[in-house]
């Protein structure tokens, strides 16, 4: 009898990428309450500490006239000059112009996604990076749907799909690999904190 090993895999800083889907200011307001402050709080931990490692951060927004921009504190952390792709396809890989924003950082095959509407945008995006060949790492616990049930369907759907349904800070810590790390005591207090 032979004994097969499955590796998990990481999230590497030299490979990854941030992607933040439409998590907008309208489309906040109709998230459970006690749930959406935590989900925005990881965001904005995940974008701060891709920011300070060097990890490209992108943006999406869904029919912004209808559902508004990004959420400001989101918009504010973000790196200068990271405009949000606009879309109304629910699939981001369909949207124009988001194939090139992330295949500008052609090394970089891990997306760490994050944002609103677990149930819709994130799922159809997450299916549309794996038929391209990413490896997606999905934080449980910085994505949301408006209805608990939802995001705990589709949290089940994507572990059996190959995706990598991870939390916030074990991002943020394999991004840094070592305590020994020069960035890790800003990393670190980014997560020692959490709402």
């Amino acid at each position: 009898m032979s004994i097969h090993q499955v590796q998990l895999p990481l999230c590497q800083r030299a490979f990854s990428q941030l992607l933040i889907i439409d998590a907008q200011e309208r489309l906040a307001s109709a998230m459970p309450a006690d749930e959406v402050d935590l989900v925005v709080g990881n965001i904005k931990r995940l974008v701060a500490a891709a920011k300070m490692l060097g990890i490209p951060v992108i943006a999406t927004q869904h029919n912004s006239k209808g559902l508004g921009p990004v959420i400001q504190t989101i918009r504010e952390a973000m790196p200068e000059g990271a405009e949000p792709t606009e879309k109304t396809a629910f699939s981001c890989c369909t949207a124009p112009g988001f194939e090139r924003s992330i295949a500008s950082h052609p090394d970089r095959r891990q997306l760490i996604v994050v944002g609103m509407e677990a149930h819709i945008c994130i799922l159809q995006t997450v299916s549309g990076l794996q038929r391209w060949g990413y490896q997606v790492f999905v934080p449980a616990d910085a994505i949301i749907s408006r209805k608990l049930d939802f995001k705990q369907n589709i949290l089940e759907r994507m572990r059996h799909g190959g995706v990598q349904v991870v939390c916030t800070e074990s991002v943020g810590f394999e991004w840094l690999g070592d305590s020994s790390d020069t960035q890790f005591r800003e990393v670190w207090t980014l997560f020692k904190q959490t709402d």
